[in-house]
Parts: C-alpha cells; sequence; structure tokens
C-alpha cells in the first residue's frame, strides 16, 4: 500500500507539473495584446503566454523565415497572409480543434487572401490615416497633403509610420494611382513624391500611442486605433481618413509550421474566437475585431468613436490592402530601399 501511494504521489506530481509547464509563445505587434486576455485565458486553461514583439510586418516576416524562431503563432497583415502560406512557413488548420469558428463575421470569413478561413483567425481590424493634434493644425486633415505637402505648421513636424505596404500606398493613391500599381510612370512619380517630402518629415518611426498623448509628437501617419488612445489620453488629439484614399487592414492569427505547443495554440485560437474575448482585445488596442457578437461586450466608447465608425463621406475611400506581387512589389521594394536612405 505504501508503495501504492508514492507511486501514486509521483504520478500526481509529475500532473502537476506538465500542467505548469503548458506554455505558448505568441509573435505580436507592439502594444497589441490585452494582458487581461492573457490572465483570462492561463486562469481558464493553465496555459502560460508569453508575447514577444515586433515593429512591423517585415521584421516579424523575416524573423520566421530565419528559421527556429520558437513561436507558435503569429499575427501578420492580411497582405502578408498568402506570403506566409506561399513559403510554407504556416499550417492549415485544424478546423475539429477550433468549435467557435463559426463566430467569425461572414464579411472576414470569405476573404480573398485566405477563403473559408482555414489559416486564420481574425485578431483586429483597422485603417491608417492621419493622426493630429488640433493645437498644431486646425485644418482639414482628411487628406495625405498632411505628410506629401505638409501645410506650414506641419512641415518638420510630422511622424510617418515606416510600415512600408501602408505608406506607398498612400502615396500611390494620393497621386490618382491604386496600390500595387505596375505603371512604371505612376510609381516614379510616387518616389519621387516621397523623396521630396521625406525632408519634411520629423521621423519615421512606430510608438506613436504614447507619443501623441503626451504632446512629444503632434502629427503622424498612423493606424485609427492608435489614435484613439492617444485621444482618451489627449483630447486634443484627431484622426482623419485621407480624401485620395487609405488603406484598410486586418490582422490575424496564424499557426506556424515549426510550432512546438500546437495543442495550446489551438486552445488559444478556440479561445479568441469567442465574442467575449475578442471584445477584449479591441478594448485595449482599440480596433474592432472581426468576430460576430463581440459588440455587446465591448466598451461604450466604441460604438459611435470617429476613429471607428468611418465617416460616410470617406467610406467609399478605404481600400484593403492586397499582397502586391511581380512587378508593383519590385516598385515598392525598390522605393522603400531608397527611401530608407
Amino acid at each position: 500500500m505504501k508503495k501504492l501511494m508514492t507511486a501514486t504521489a509521483m504520478l500526481m506530481g509529475l500532473a502537476a507539473t506538465a500542467q505548469a509547464e503548458r506554455e505558448l509563445q505568441l509573435f505580436n505587434w507592439g502594444d497589441y495584446t490585452n494582458p487581461e486576455l492573457l490572465a483570462k485565458f492561463e486562469a481558464e486553461t493553465g496555459i502560460k503566454v508569453t508575447v514577444t514583439d515586433y515593429d512591423s510586418n517585415d521584421t516579424a516576416l523575416a524573423k520566421i523565415e530565419a528559421g527556429g524562431s520558437g513561436f507558435d503563432l503569429v499575427v501578420p497583415s492580411a497582405n502578408y497572409v498568402p506570403i506566409y502560406v506561399e513559403k510554407g512557413l504556416v499550417q492549415e488548420l485544424d478546423l475539429t480543434k477550433i468549435p467557435h469558428h463559426g463566430n467569425i463575421a461572414p464579411e472576414w470569413m470569405g476573404v480573398e487572401y485566405d477563403p473559408g478561413r482555414k489559416f486564420s483567425i481574425p485578431w483586429q481590424w483597422g485603417t491608417t490615416g492621419i493622426g493630429m493634434n488640433k493645437t498644431l493644425y486646425a485644418g482639414d486633415i482628411n487628406t495625405s497633403a498632411i505628410w506629401l505637402d505638409p501645410p506650414a505648421e506641419v512641415a518638420g513636424k510630422i511622424n510617418v509610420t515606416p510600415e512600408m505596404n501602408d505608406v506607398l500606398a498612400m502615396a500611390t493613391m494620393y497621386l490618382g494611382g491604386q496600390p500595387c500599381s505596375e505603371d512604371a510612370e505612376l510609381m516614379k512619380k510616387v518616389r519621387d513624391k516621397l523623396l521630396e517630402a521625406k525632408p519634411k518629415w520629423v521621423s519615421m518611426d512606430y510608438g506613436m500611442t504614447e507619443k501623441m498623448g503626451s504632446n512629444d509628437v503632434k502629427a503622424t501617419v498612423y493606424w485609427n486605433g492608435a489614435m484613439f488612445r492617444s485621444r482618451l489620453a489627449n483630447a486634443d488629439v484627431s484622426f482623419g481618413y485621407p480624401k485620395e484614399g487609405f488603406p484598410i487592414f486586418m490582422d490575424q492569427v496564424m499557426l506556424l509550421s515549426d510550432a512546438k505547443n500546437v495543442e495550446e495554440a489551438y486552445k488559444f485560437l478556440d479561445f479568441i474566437a469567442l465574442p467575449e474575448n475578442a471584445a477584449l482585445i479591441s478594448a485595449f488596442a482599440r480596433y474592432g475585431n472581426g468576430i460576430t457578437g463581440s459588440e455587446e461586450f465591448m466598451p461604450a466608447d466604441m460604438k459611435d468613436a470617429p476613429e471607428i465608425a468611418i465617416p460616410e463621406e470617406f467610406k467609399a475611400k478605404g481600400v484593403f490592402l492586397k499582397t502586391c506581387t511581380g512587378k508593383s512589389q519590385e516598385y515598392i521594394t525598390a522605393i522603400w530601399t531608397e527611401l530608407q536612405k
């Protein structure tokens, strides 16, 4: 009996250790993951999530492509999803392990970049536009002229987010084209305009949520949810939708091909497909999500926030960013390389 009790105790100890060691490695954009969400997930599942931040789609892709990252899940934007799939960096999802997959909103289910959502679960969606402190400039900020042909008040004081596809898409639309253009003459004009404008920018940086909120920076090309958070800290911050055209993005979670904690990853993917948990994601970073029924759990101040509810007059100007290929991607990469010099 004593031996049996000892053996039982050892087995229980091993089981407890195994439970304590359950973990998950999430590779996500900086300041984009709600600590409350992670605490709830760990409390319900016993799985500890470690989040590693990145600052751009290109940074994340390069890290994953190099191999041996140790991450289980990554959160790329929609136009990068086909790249991850084509390179074999992510695995197709076993939907039987995601029973709440059906909660994905219809408009985010039949997406061109991942039909039927076989590779990804929505995280958040939003827009790229103009963040402005009204004490710096009180004029119309619904135009990319703010950063490409800046008014005197703004020149030398505006930050431009160093996200290649957003910047190139906005500049192309400002000059009358559409993202992923293969028009060589147009893309030459885009290059020239960006190079002409760059000396009038103060920086090309991330981290604008806090900097706009604290008045360290007063104008930026940035994302709507971040500017919403800045406004909550600083009532002078406003957000503009460029009338020439602005990007719409969706970020989603994908399971890496070399993930070590696969079952834990599936637990997380199903967890974020629940409306109340998707709402926690939005409540922190202040973007829409993509899960039906999450609205009732979200903060009341998000319902009619100008950064979330796109004004009717600008809705048609929003362009969902696709994956550029061929000549268009060559032009984009070449222009971006030159802009970084």
